[in-house]
Formats: structure tokens, C-alpha cells, sequence
């Protein structure tokens, strides 16, 4: 690179009422607050990490108790730079540094992703440590000795872990490293993680995977999920990350915690290693997924510790015999969460007493299980996926147990039946990813002609229908499948004009994101007008945008603005990480998609006295004129299987029948300031139909 280039990265924008992508370029000296670096990190887990009081005051402990005179510290993934700052720090307060600069020291940070680097040198900058830390922007496999800096580190420290432990990379991180950049005694922070995992038995959890067995129940007519040796839709195998938590009341314990796997970060990693463990059962029951947690040793002693355990375990399991602090649980936090691996079909059936193998196998990036009898000849087509490759369609687990839920498919089914009644050979088009609208249409009407868009799905949502045709009773002949995008349709394709226009609406790359940007279907819409006939039939009807005001502490707590953090202003982050507290006009937090029920509490406050964080937002879908058909992405006091958006306030603000003479300080631990009292609220909106971008103005009023 010429010495006038400026470094750059390329990242993906997508306009989620279009569909369409483009490439942005982020500039090193470009500023971030409003462009697209600030919509995807507002996106991501960094602000809630960064709020994570418990594990930055680990981090620190252990980083003193390790650093003790003046080496060279390596941080890989060295994010705002926080740990590295602590290392610096801790190496300045050693009796044999100076206690200004560690002057034989070096504190090298290594960051991949190009606009954090730029806010880790404003948050180096503002700390006084930007000349101090050596920040290289390089992936840690690109370091060399001899050309990045001058010699081995003898410490590395690092937090490059997920839900799952290796899913960022741990494993061929560590090997790079212990190959090319650290000393063979080197000291590591954390010193080593371990693995434990619980069997369980949930119906919610087993409604999440298995499709197939829940149609068994349901016996509407509908077979999404028709079963046989290569199940045509499932999930992948893999484990899933969920706060466990929240369903507790779900869960049934079928074996005490049991170990998988140490992983020790001061040495060399292996790529690959398996396990069969001897685990006894304690309860009768069913075996229908395993639960599993980490727990992390950041120190060589092993005194220091920080656990993703959920609640309910009490024992060494979470808190090991020698720990002196002990860190993970006391507050709600959404960057770690526990994981779930489903166990395939209905699961194992299990007696007190009895003893099963739990088979577990690591690759470099991720854990697998399987499950079977002690003593009883291992049956593979039973314990192992039966998906046939790439002819399998993965969905997640969200989307599986809303294709399960009795009361969607009757409103499926109710809106197929309505608008086909009284048609003969009808021209149908479904404009979304729906393949059981696409199903629906045609199984209700032999005479139906079905041309499915299936614009994210394409030739696998083909295959699909393929495979589940003959159990539905529709005929290939009557389905053709474009895999292209609205605006691309024309009347060739159609060869006359479109008699209904069908979606839920889904589309796969919306999944996952604000509710409303679904509006891709009225958009889509739009579009087609010239294609439609005089008095065609669309479905949905209308959606209509509904919000309500919401005691959600945690979820405010994991966002609110940064100031300190174990002695270092990271104040600087707070614009461009979506924070939500006293930013500069005319900055505001973002709109972000959440499950709320996975939200740690939460409870609607206007009912009552209460606090109120925010405001939560959610689609209703009108499926029919009549608005008999309502399909509701609303939150409930049950887990929902559908996210909403969150506007989270400046400050939390007190609601209902107000008693100001309550304590300022409401049970969640949030300080109430006092003149924010609020009897009623006002929300105006404004919504952008060129690329689905909402604002939403916030006003409470005491009356």
C-alpha cells in the first residue's frame, strides 16, 4: 500500500425493504457517529459486553494479580483496547516500574475489524494511552515477529469467546499464537475454560426442533415436516444459544452437571478431540436436549473466575471449591448467553438410575453430541442427524416452532381456504419465502396455478416442495418456483394476470430483524400492481405498527451510555454503539430487534406503578378484510418466537399513579430521576417506505 492510501474495509448495507445490497467503504479518518459502521455495531453484542460490570472486574483482578513487573503483553481482539489498558496500568503500578511508564514494557493490541480500531485509538486517545499501546490493525494470524513487534509476548491476554466458547475462532487462534507470537512459558488470561453440560428434558425446547413430531399431534392436514429417512426441514446440528433463565419453569434436570471439556489457553490447542462421558440419570423422563455453560479460570492459581451458568446451578459446577472471586450471574447480560443442543426426534427415554453415554466431539470451531444407552449396541440412524446434506433445508429454531404452533397454521390454513373459495384455477403468487403458503395453495385447489418467488430460497425451496408434494396432494405441475426478486416479475412469467397475492410475510433476510421491515411485502406490493387483476385478492390485508411502554431493567441496563469502566473513560463509544442515555442532539439510541421474553425482566407498567425503560414495538398482521385474522409478533408472558423492536429511553421514568415520596431508586437497582413522572405517554412516528428506516419521538406526560 502507497504510503497516501488510507486504510479500508468493505461492508454490506442491505435495504430490507427492497432487498437490495450494496458495498460501503469505511475509510480510516472517516467519521462513524451516522454512517453504516454505526449500524452494525449497534447491532452487535460490543455495548452490552462492554456494560458487563462482572466480567470487566475479572478481567482486571486477574490482569493485576498476573502482570508483576515489566514483559511484553499481547491483547488479541483487543476490541476498544480496555484490556490493554489494564495491562499497562497494571505493569505502571509494579514497585519495579516507574510508576509513570513502564519503560522496558510493551502492550501491543491487535484488532481485525477496521472501525473498531478507529474508536479503540479515540478511546486510547482520551486515556492518555494512544502513544503508550502499540494497536495494530491486522488479524492476529497476520502478526509477525520481527516486522509488527520486536519480540515474543510473555503474557497474552484475550477475549475472543462466545455462547458456545470456540465459535470466534479460540482454537486456531491460541495454535497461531503459541506457533509464532508467544514465549514457550508464556502466561495467559484467561489460564484455561471448562465446559459443563446438564441433561434435560422441555417440551418448549423440543417444540423448537422437532417439526415433524409436533405435526403428529396436531393433525391439521398440514405435513411441513412429513419425516422419513431425509427429513426435508430441520435445524442444523449445532448447538444454539439461548438464555436459559427464562425458561426455567420449562425445564426438567434429568442428570446432575457433568464436565466435557478443559481447554487450557497456555498451551497449544488441538484441533479435534472426543469424549464418550458416563452420565447417570436422576430423574425419569425424556432426554430431549443438552444444556451447556463455561466456566473461565483467568488466573494460573485458580482464585478468579467467571461463569455463563445459568441460575439454577448452585454447585462447584459454577463456583469451583478454590475460587476466592468469583464472577457471572448477578447481573443479566446478552453477550454470553448458555447453549442448547437438541437432541434429535422426541429425544432418549431415560430411568432414574440409569446410566447413558454422552458421546461429545470438538472440531475447531464448535461442539457436537450424541446420546445413546450404556451397554446397549450403538443405533447411528438414530442418534445422528438425519438430513441428507445439501438437499436439507435448515431453519432455526424459531422458525421451526412457529411452523409447529397450532394457532399460525390455523391461520394459515384459514387464509388459504378464504381466499381460494369460490376461484376456479386461480393464478396465485407468493411473493415472500413462505414455502407453506406456497404448500397451502396448492393442496386447497387442485385447479390452482402457484408461482412461488421464494426470493432468498430459490432452487432449495424447489427441492423442498419436491420432497413434500405427495404427502400434501398437490402436483408439481401445478407450482413454478422464480427465486427472483418483485420487481423482476413481469407478465411473461405470469402469462396472465395474478388472481391473489399471497405472503405471511417471511422473507430470510429479514429473519431476525425488526418486524416492520416485513413491510417488504407492501412495498413488493406496489411493484406488481400492473400485474394484478381487477379484483385480486391480497393478503395480508394491512399491517398495523403497535407499541407499548415496558418495565425492561436489564435490557436498559446492557445498553445505557458508558462512563467508567474500572478506571478508564470510554465515554467516546457511546454514539456510535447505539448507547442509550445522554448523548449529544441530535444523537439518539437505535431501534434494535429483541426476543423480549429473553430480555432478563420485564413486566408492562402502565397497569400499575412502575418504571418504564422504553417503548416495544411490534407488527400486526390483517390477513383478511373481515380482520378475523390476525397474526400478532407482540410480546406475552409467555416465550414468544418472534422479535420486536426496542426504542429504550434516556432515563427510565416513573409511570402510573405516581407516589412521589417512593424511594428514587427503583428495586431493579436504576436510579429514578426524580422529576421524570409520567401519567400517560405520546409516540409519533415517522416512517421512510424507501428503506423501511423508523423514527420514533417519545413524549410522557403528567396529567
Amino acid at each position: 500500500m502507497r504510503a497516501t492510501e488510507q486504510p479500508s474495509v468493505f461492508q454490506l448495507k442491505v435495504n430490507p425493504l427492497t432487498g437490495q445490497t450494496e458495498w460501503v467503504v469505511v475509510v480510516e479518518n472517516q467519521e462513524e457517529e451516522d454512517g453504516p459502521a454505526r449500524d452494525v455495531m449497534s447491532h452487535t453484542a460490543y455495548l452490552d459486553m462492554l456494560n458487563d460490570t462482572e466480567r470487566n472486574r475479572a478481567y482486571d483482578r486477574a490482569i493485576r494479580k498476573t502482570i508483576r513487573g515489566p514483559c511484553h503483553v499481547l491483547d488479541i481482539g483487543a476490541g476498544t483496547g480496555l484490556l490493554s489498558m489494564m495491562s499497562l496500568r497494571a505493569m505502571s503500578e509494579t514497585t519495579s516500574c516507574s510508576q509513570d511508564y513502564p519503560k522496558e514494557g510493551l502492550v501491543t493490541a491487535c484488532e481485525a475489524y477496521l472501525p473498531m480500531v478507529k474508536l479503540a485509538r479515540k478511546v486510547l486517545r482520551l486515556n492518555g494511552m494512544e502513544d503508550r499501546i502499540q494497536l495494530i490493525h491486522k488479524r492476529s494470524d497476520e502478526l509477525q515477529i520481527g516486522f509488527d513487534f520486536p519480540y515474543r509476548a510473555d503474557i497474552l491476554v484475550s477475549e475472543i469467546l462466545d455462547s458456545e466458547l470456540l465459535g470466534e475462532g479460540l482454537i486456531p487462534t491460541l495454535q497461531y499464537a503459541h506457533d509464532h507470537l508467544l514465549m514457550p512459558d508464556v502466561q495467559t488470561i484467561p489460564y484455561k475454560a471448562t465446559i459443563y453440560g446438564q441433561l434435560i428434558q422441555s417440551t418448549f425446547l423440543w417444540k423448537l426442533h422437532d417439526l415433524h413430531g409436533n405435526e403428529t399431534l396436531l393433525s391439521d392436514g398440514l405435513f411441513l415436516a412429513p419425516g422419513g429417512s431425509a427429513e426435508p426441514l430441520s435445524l442444523k446440528r449445532s448447538q444454539h444459544a439461548m438464555h436459559c433463565d427464562t425458561i426455567t419453569s420449562h425445564v426438567q434436570m434429568l442428570s446432575e452437571p457433568f464436565k466435557v471439556f478443559d481447554f487450557d489457553f497456555w498451551r497449544r490447542p488441538k484441533d479435534y478431540r472426543d469424549v464418550d462421558l458416563v452420565v447417570k440419570v436422576t430423574s425419569e423422563g425424556k432426554a430431549q436436549a443438552i444444556i451447556s455453560w463455561w466456566v473461565l479460570q483467568l488466573d494460573k492459581e485458580g482464585t478468579i473466575f467467571y461463569s455463563t451458568a445459568p441460575k439454577w446451578i448452585k454447585s462447584s459446577y459454577r463456583n469451583p471449591e478454590t475460587a476466592t472471586e468469583f464472577y457471572g450471574g448477578l447481573q443479566w447480560c446478552n453477550h454470553w448467553k448458555q447453549c442448547v443442543w437438541f437432541i434429535p426426534g422426541s429425544g432418549l427415554s431415560v430411568s432414574a438410575d440409569e446410566e447413558i453415554i454422552v458421546q461429545a466431539v470438538h472440531d475447531a470451531v464448535r461442539i457436537h453430541y450424541d446420546v445413546w444407552r450404556k451397554n446397549v449396541p450403538t443405533n447411528q440412524e438414530h442418534l445422528r442427524n438425519t438430513s441428507s446434506g445439501d438437499l436439507n433445508l435448515f431453519v432455526t429454531p424459531e422458525r421451526i416452532a412457529i411452523l409447529g404452533d397450532k394457532d399460525w397454521r390455523s391461520a394459515m390454513m384459514a387464509v388459504g381456504r378464504q381466499c381460494l373459495q369460490g376461484r376456479s384455477s386461480p393464478l396465485c403468487v407468493v411473493v415472500d419465502d413462505s414455502l407453506p403458503l406456497t404448500v397451502i395453495a396448492a393442496s386447497l385447489s387442485s385447479s390452482s396455478r402457484v408461482i412461488s418467488l421464494l426470493p432468498g430460497l430459490g432452487v432449495n425451496g424447489l427441492r423442498y416442495l419436491e420432497r413434500v408434494a405427495e404427502k400434501n396432494g398437490f402436483s408439481l405441475d401445478q407450482i413454478q418456483v422464480l427465486g427472483k426478486k418483485a420487481k423482476q416479475l413481469t407478465v411473461e412469467d405470469t402469462g396472465e394476470k395474478v388472481d391473489i397475492l399471497l405472503a405471511e410475510p417471511f422473507y430470510l433476510a429479514n429473519e431476525g430483524m425488526l418486524p416492520w421491515q416485513n413491510l417488504r411485502f407492501w412495498n413488493e406490493r406496489t411493484l406488481l400492481a400492473p400485474l394484478l387483476s381487477e379484483k385480486a385478492t391480497i393478503l395480508p390485508f394491512k399491517g398495523i405498527l403497535r407499541g407499548c411502554a415496558m418495565c425492561i431493567p436489564d435490557l436498559w441496563k446492557s445498553r445505557r451510555c458508558l462512563k467508567d469502566i474500572e478506571g478508564f473513560d470510554h465515554s467516546v463509544v457511546n454514539e456510535i454503539m447505539g448507547a442509550c442515555g445522554d448523548l449529544p442532539d441530535p444523537h439518539e439510541g437505535p431501534i434494535l430487534p429483541y426476543s423480549i421474553w429473553q430480555c432478563g425482566n420485564f413486566e408492562v407498567p402502565f397497569s400499575k406503578f412502575g418504571l418504564c425503560h422504553g417503548v416495544v414495538l411490534w407488527m400486526d398482521w390483517v390477513m383478511d378484510p373481515e380482520e378475523s385474522i390476525v397474526i400478532s409478533t407482540k410480546p406475552g408472558p409467555r416465550p414468544s418466537h418472534w422479535k420486536q423492536g426496542v426504542k429504550l429511553l434516556k432515563h427510565p421514568i416513573q409511570v402510573g399513579n405516581i407516589d412521589r415520596n417512593l424511594d428514587r431508586e427503583h428495586s431493579s437497582g436504576v436510579p429514578i430521576v426524580p422529576s421524570l413522572f409520567a401519567s400517560s405517554i405520546m409516540l409519533e412516528g415517522f416512517f421512510d417506505p424507501s428503506n423501511g428506516k423508523l423514527d420514533i419521538k417519545i413524549d410522557f406526560v403528567n396529567s
